[in-house]
């Protein structure tokens, strides 16, 4: 079959879009290839369709574990055999979802780059027929990436065993200096070849709000723009106080951040999915992988640090190409509050030296010794026990991280573990249960072995599906089962963790391309930011593909920079304090139409021109005949 005839049965379109078809010749022709693609344009296609046109399995590689889920179930709803590994699985699971992948003619197997180095992957690896590997969201192996995670710099191994099998690098965002960074890590050979799409998005109006009322200005906006909206805020408290002001208001919203458990997170995003709820206010933690294209607006309650983290967010208002909104509210302590970033994200040295000391000194651990040693690391009580601040204690150990000391992993999803503390045979003896608490013990039972003698991984969602139980019945019937000495259950919870790397050190070295490179760049993103805020003169949509290569030779013509030109060019020379007066007055009450002019002193001429004016700039608004602002 043909690529497109592919395309027509799997997914039943008829062409492809873009550089798609540019790509898929590419990679399915055996070259390395970079795709840059912004959101919403299509870079599933691009791995899938020739996927299906090889014999063998393609491994994709994400961070998204949303993601790997919603694309897993679309395959399979064609009918194409697909898998995926993630946190949360019991070693049994993988066992079985690797043992697929070699004898069950699976041809997607989705994983997270932290699982590609365990020795259980690499050794079932070793018997699977690869075709070809996806890294997605591939900027994260560049350190001069905005979102850089060192467990994908694991992937060049990954390449070590498969030297002959191609790779697909896709990503959303990533400036000239990225773009080479990502073929370097990646060890693309000879012959790669690198497709850039325009990332100009032609429906999506970028607007910088100026106010230092941002929840009133909030309000304004969602009240005048229908739809479905994203609000994205810097930290978790926020987006729940913002959540319940937009509530109070009468808007219907939730929040999301990565700090609720996973049952919450799928409640609140599918409600707002399925337009349930209107609003979700969140955390950067939400929208990867998030498909929903009809997206009106999105709002950034705070500045993000990047331009890149902006774009991205950003583009996911309007993916089904009708005009929408993202829109930035700037108040004037945004640029103090962004420049502090600074100094919390990069310590000076001095305070690093000092935190890799205070860890030693906290795991007891003695010089020369710590080589693979697993800690569980409880920040509040590190930080009251030597004085420091959770912030720069987080950024101080990511840095020892890059530079190879330690690794260091601040949102560990730990799984769930049980374990019996009756005997099997006392357990049949106790009295009767009730019928759902009867059917989870049932289950257990069936789905793991040595649960009499040790605690043992469990899956509450695998749980779910086979005793028919909620998740929420699961864990309250568990909780039960421990208050009454059944058996022991240990819940999933986010703990982070700090390896040893090496052997403890009796100096820090942090190289120049660990510390002052990359504090560099982050100073020029933090500065790309103020400046894109800031602007006045400049096309906000041009300063971003500016910003990512893009050379652009003309405005947008829908931006607030761009239609305040307009709104400049076109209105009379006089109009300054006529518009004014017009505003003023419709702000007290809405007039009609054909009496405006009789209450103001101005030229009736002029005053139909100014009216006609600020109706066609939205600033104004007419129905049956009733002006009102």
């Amino acid at each position: 079959m043909t690529y497109q005839e592919i395309l027509k049965q799997y997914w039943g379109y008829d062409n492809f879009r873009g550089i798609q078809e540019e790509i898929i010749n590419s990679i399915g022709g055996g070259h390395d290839t970079l795709g840059l693609m912004p959101t919403g344009g299509g870079k599933s296609i691009t791995f899938q369709v020739p996927a299906m046109a090889q014999k063998g399995l393609c491994i994709v590689v994400t961070p998204l574990i949303a993601l790997m889920k919603d694309q897993v179930r679309n395959l399979r709803e064609r009918g194409i055999k697909a898998v995926a590994i993630y946190s949360g699985m019991t070693r049994e699971e993988i066992i079985v979802a690797l043992e697929n992948c070699i004898f069950g003619d699976y041809k997607f197997l989705y994983i997270s780059p932290e699982r590609l180095d365990t020795e259980i992957f690499q050794l079932k690896l070793r018997h699977m027929k690869v075709c070809m590997i996806t890294i997605d969201e591939s900027h994260c192996i560049s350190q001069w990436g905005y979102d850089f995670r060192p467990a994908y710099l694991k992937i060049a191994d990954i390449r070590k065993l498969l030297p002959d099998v191609p790779v697909l690098a896709l990503t959303a965002t990533a400036t000239p200096e990225v773009v080479k960074d990502i073929q370097q890590k990646l060890q693309f050979r000879e012959g790669s070849q690198v497709f850039r799409m325009s990332f100009e998005r032609n429906n999506l109006a970028y607007i910088v709000r100026r106010t230092e009322t941002k929840q009133e200005e909030l309000l304004h906006i969602l009240t005048k723009v229908p739809g479905s909206a994203i609000v994205y805020t810097r930290n978790r408290k926020r987006s729940k106080e913002i959540s319940e002001f937009l509530n109070r208001n009468q808007i219907s919203a939730t929040f999301y951040h990565a700090g609720l458990v996973n049952e919450d997170k799928d409640l609140r995003q599918k409600s707002w999915l399925k337009g349930e709820t209107r609003v979700m206010v969140a955390t950067n933690a939400f929208g990867m992988g998030i498909d929903k294209p009809d997206v009106r607006i999105v709002i950034h309650a705070d500045v993000p640090d990047s331009p890149e983290a902006y774009f991205q967010e950003a583009g996911r208002a309007g993916r089904d190409g009708h005009k929408a909104y993202a829109v930035l509210l700037y108040a004037q302590s945004d640029k103090t509050t962004l420049n502090k970033r600074i100094t919390d994200t990069f310590p000076d040295k001095e305070y690093i030296y000092k935190v890799y000391e205070n860890v030693n000194f906290y795991y007891q651990m003695a010089m020369g010794d710590g080589m693979g040693c697993t800690y569980p690391f409880n920040i509040d009580e590190f930080c009251h026990n030597f004085k420091h601040f959770p912030i720069q204690v987080d950024s101080a150990l990511k840095i020892l991280t890059r530079a190879g000391y330690i690794e260091y992993t601040d949102e560990q999803d730990n799984v769930s573990r049980l374990m019996f503390i009756l005997r099997r045979d006392e357990l049949y003896r106790l009295q009767e249960y009730d019928a759902d608490t009867e059917k989870l013990l049932h289950t257990i039972l069936r789905s793991y072995t040595g649960l009499f003698t040790d605690y043992v991984y469990i899956n509450e969602e695998t749980l779910e599906l086979r005793s028919g139980l909620t998740k929420q019945q699961i864990y309250n019937t568990l909780l039960m089962l421990t208050r009454n000495h059944i058996l022991h259950y240990i819940p999933r919870k986010k703990t982070p963790y700090i390896i040893y790397t090496r052997e403890r050190q009796e100096r820090v070295h942090l190289s120049r391309e660990v510390y002052e490179d990359r504090k560099e760049s982050y100073v020029n993103r933090i500065k790309a930011m103020i400046e894109y805020a800031t602007a006045e003169e400049k096309c906000r949509s041009r300063m971003l593909l500016y910003y990512f290569g893009e050379k652009n030779e003309h405005n947008c013509g829908q931006c607030d920079v761009c239609l305040q030109k307009k709104a400049t060019k076109h209105t009379p020379t006089d109009s300054t304090h006529l518009r004014e007066s017009i505003l003023q007055l419709l702000a007290e009450s809405p007039c009609l139409a054909a009496t405006i002019a009789d209450k103001l002193p101005s030229d009736k001429e002029e005053v139909s021109k100014m009216v006609s004016f600020l109706l066609s700039e939205e600033i104004i608004h007419l129905k049956d005949g009733i002006l009102f602002s």
